[in-house]
This record gives structure tokens, C-alpha cells and sequence, in this order.
């Protein structure tokens, strides 16, 4: 995708975080779905999106992530590689690397990420119409907030499935929460220093300005992801049913589970991990 600086725009890229060392599903970010690397999947749903002007995959040095920069140049992705335990480091480092102004943090286990969902989290975050289109040519000083995302941990809760996860922030406010995060889990998973200033400061008092997208009916108890080879099967199937085709959305998923509701019983006693707990999967 291209990478040639636009004057007067800010330039929005999605960033993939993608390693091999999963510990409940080894190298599952490389493993099979309907004929494609889950990766691929991931990375083509993605760029479905009209808000970014790209996507980056940011995988790690060590040797054992060597099949992901692999893939990476033969499919033509952009790929950064750096820290394996510091995934912040790694988000900073591949924004600098590659000039972007505003980063969407997705990761490479959600394989029916939704161009649509990025979307609107990605126009929320701007304060614009979820079906505004057109370049955003607005300054910093012009974004109503310092991060979006569509779920958040406790005390809040999500309302999209777990697997349309999106999380958008502007290049000043990584920077910030890179100098300041410490906590080795606010390290690993890029954005809790932010969550947790949220909810110390009772959001009145939180130094950052943060915008929660939510949808209505809930549908936050659904799990799209892939962590374990329940998950795995589950979006095997979901695949299968179109014809292992990519060009479906979440909308399509939602009436595909409402005609056979037996499908969300392959992964229902799969525990979502807590966000402080050490994943080993994606990081």
C-alpha cells in the first residue's frame, strides 16, 4: 500500500501485531483458514477499510517470527520487526518507522475483522459521521479524543463480538503513554496505561479524552477470535459457509449465527484471557 506523504493530511495505518509463540495455539497467526494464512485473512479484511491510507505488520526480531516477515514480503505488506515482549515499543517504533500520524491497533487473531468497524471506531475517534469517507485534512489539535475503541475492560463492558476489536490513537498520545507506561502488561499490551488512567481518574479527571463505541443490541458475548483450536474450528466453519471467501461481513456472521446457533457452542467455554495476564499469543 502506499507510503508517499500526503502535505495537509494526517496519515491513519492500521498496525497488525503478529508473532508465532502463541502458548495456547502455537504459530496460529501462520495457520490455515479456508486456504490463507490466518494473517492473510486479517490483513485483506482490514484493508477493506475507506479510513486508513494503509497497513503494517509488526512482528518481532526473534527467529521463530521469521515466517511472518516471510509472508509479509511475498504478499507485498509492509513489515516492522522489533521488540518481542515490549509490544508498545514495537507499535512506537514501526509508527515511526513508516510516519504514521494515527495508528488503529489490531491483531492478527481476529480473521473476520470488519473494514466497517474500523471504520467507525476510526471516525468516532475523529468526530466525524461513521460514514464519512473522505481524507481526514484536519490537524491534532482538530481530534475531539485521544483514543477510541470499541471495547474496554471492566467496569465497562464490550458490545461487539470479541474479535472486532479496534483501538485508534494519535502518534503524540503513543508517544506519551511510551515514555510513561512502566507496568510490564502496560507494555505488552500497548493500551492499558490509557484504560486504567481512564478509570483511576473516574473519566472526569482522566488526563486523556476517550470515546467507548458501542452497538446496539449487544452482542458482546460472542467470541470471533482465535486462541485455542475451538476458536480455530469455529472460523473454519464460519469460512466454509462462505465458500472461504473473505468478502462477507460481521453483519453476515450475526445472520449466519441466528440461522445455525449451534455454532456458537464450539468455542462458548473458551475463557477470554484478562487483559493484565501475560497472552504469549499475538504479542
Amino acid at each position: 500500500m502506499d507510503f508517499e506523504q500526503t502535505p495537509g493530511k494526517l496519515r491513519i495505518f492500521a498496525i497488525i501485531q503478529a508473532r508465532m509463540a502463541s502458548t495456547r495455539l502455537p504459530r496460529k497467526v501462520l495457520l490455515d483458514i479456508g486456504g490463507e494464512p490466518m494473517l492473510v485473512r486479517v490483513v485483506e479484511r482490514a484493508r477493506r477499510a475507506k479510513t486508513l491510507d494503509g497497513i503494517i505488520v509488526a512482528t518481532t526480531t526473534d527467529s521463530s517470527d521469521d515466517g511472518v516477515a516471510e509472508l509479509c514480503q511475498e504478499r507485498g505488506y509492509p513489515c516492522y520487526r522489533g521488540s518481542v515482549h515490549d509490544v508498545l515499543d514495537r507499535y512506537y517504533q514501526a509508527s515511526l518507522k513508516f510516519s504514521v500520524d494515527i495508528l488503529v491497533r489490531l491483531t492478527a487473531d481476529c480473521p473476520v475483522i470488519d473494514g466497517g468497524v474500523i471504520d467507525e471506531t476510526v471516525n468516532a475517534f475523529l468526530g466525524r459521521s461513521s460514514e464519512d469517507d473522505k481524507p481526514f485534512t484536519g490537524r491534532f489539535e482538530d481530534i475531539p479524543f485521544d483514543f477510541a475503541a470499541n471495547r474496554l475492560p471492566p467496569p465497562w463492558k464490550r458490545t461487539y463480538p470479541i474479535g472486532l476489536d479496534t483501538e485508534v490513537c494519535a502518534f503524540p498520545t503513543l508517544e506519551l503513554v511510551w515514555k510513561e507506561a512502566k507496568m510490564p502488561h502496560q507494555r505488552e499490551h500497548v493500551m492499558p496505561f490509557l484504560y486504567e488512567d481512564f478509570r483511576q481518574g473516574q473519566q472526569a479527571h482522566s488526563r486523556f479524552r476517550i470515546c467507548l463505541v458501542n452497538h446496539d443490541p449487544d452482542y458482546g458475548w460472542l467470541r470471533w477470535t482465535v486462541d485455542t483450536a475451538e476458536d480455530l474450528q469455529l472460523l473454519r466453519q464460519i469460512y466454509a459457509h462462505f465458500n472461504h471467501q473473505d468478502d462477507f461481513t460481521w453483519q453476515d456472521v450475526l445472520t449466519l449465527f441466528e440461522r445455525e446457533p449451534a455454532l456458537a457452542q464450539l468455542n462458548a467455554a473458551v475463557r477470554h484471557k484478562n487483559y493484565q495476564e501475560s497472552e504469549g499469543n499475538v504479542a
